[in-house]
């Protein structure tokens, strides 16, 4: 309950995914607010449209604005820090979703969520326990709990079905929601985007062409993106590679190391070009030092992690041995070069 992959929602429609926040202290507040009373009432039906985010409206809508303190500013930024989904925004998106959630202080034994319900709120817990319950064979029973970290309730709203699951507050707590329509259009949105963004992405390199949908898909899940400052090594020259790069913003200084032992610059790269490529397929040390220009933003692609999905690069590249071949010839390498081998 509550822990969903981004790639299992887009297989179906468009986004998805849960994790679990880090724990921390809960401050005495001078002021507790308390927003309107009506921020969670329980809904008794919800229209089952199905959220397609190319087709949702980019019309600038009125956001929704909970005000609150800073200790409770700087204890909700805390909460949501680990939240997988919330990774896929920039500042700004963050921001409004931030502003958009609120506060709601439970009690033991309260029903946070009840199993068969429609979906209302997306929740992240601040601080407390609470108990996870599921209808099996007509009888409600416990099969796991989050202890002062978590998020649920992403499900019901990402596939429009019931409440998979009973979530009860087993004591004081303090959770924050985010509302329904907010979720999908601003969480649910970027997490799109970003996926077809990787995509695209992984088009541009040749060795990666003959993906299938399904598995460029899969591989644009397992991207993960960086930031970088101006001068950040992003790879070292002589190291081991463990990743390839792609882009996404800014800029890169690509430097070998001279017969003298000084750094020069090669080329530079910009937004949507690729580097590092060579880890994918060779134990080689890095054959180059790469750079950040600026403020620079890429995404690392693992190799174990493209492994764990899709077998060794060798395997599929091979899928068209014409390109496979060619492939080898320009990046200097033959059969006995590749990883594995």
């Amino acid at each position: 309950m509550g822990n969903i992959s981004i790639k299992h929602y887009f297989k179906n429609n468009g986004s998805g995914g849960s994790d679990t926040s880090a724990h921390v202290d809960v401050e005495e507040e001078d002021e507790d607010f308390e927003p309107p009373k009506n921020r969670y009432a329980r809904r008794q039906s919800v229209c089952a449209e199905a959220y397609n985010p190319d087709e949702s409206d980019d019309e600038e809508e009125n956001s929704v604005v909970y005000p609150k303190t800073d200790v409770q500013r700087k204890r909700l930024n805390e909460a949501v820090r680990n939240i997988l989904l919330f990774k896929n925004l920039d500042q700004e998106q963050l921001n409004n979703v931030l502003d958009a959630m609120f506060e709601r202080k439970t009690v033991a034994d309260e029903h946070i969520i009840d199993q068969g319900d429609d979906g209302d709120n997306f929740y992240v817990i601040d601080r407390g326990i609470f108990d996870i319950y599921v209808k099996i064979d007509g009888v409600d029973k416990k099969v796991g709990a989050y202890n002062n970290k978590g998020s649920f309730g992403e499900l019901a709203l990402m596939y429009n079905t019931p409440r998979a699951a009973t979530i009860v507050s087993n004591g004081e707590g303090i959770i924050w929601g985010l509302d329904r329509v907010t979720f999908r259009k601003i969480v649910l949105k970027a997490a799109y985007l970003k996926r077809k963004m990787h995509e695209a992405l992984l088009e541009k390199v040749p060795m990666l062409k003959h993906l299938n949908e399904f598995e460029r898909m899969n591989v644009a899940d397992a991207l993960e993106s960086r930031q970088y400052n101006d001068g950040d090594v992003i790879i070292q020259q002589g190291e081991e590679g463990s990743s390839m790069f792609f882009i996404e913003k800014g800029e890169v200084s690509v430097k070998i190391k001279d017969d003298g032992g000084r750094e020069v610059e090669v080329t530079c790269l910009n937004e949507g070009r690729y580097f590092g490529e060579l880890a994918l397929v060779t134990h080689k040390p890095r054959a180059a030092s790469v750079y950040s220009k600026g403020s620079c933003k890429v995404a690392a692609l693992d190799i174990l992690a493209f492994e764990r999905l899709l077998g060794s690069c060798m395997e599929v590249m091979k899928r068209n041995i014409g390109d496979y071949e060619e492939q080898l010839s320009k990046l200097g390498l033959s059969n006995r070069d590749l990883r594995g081998k």
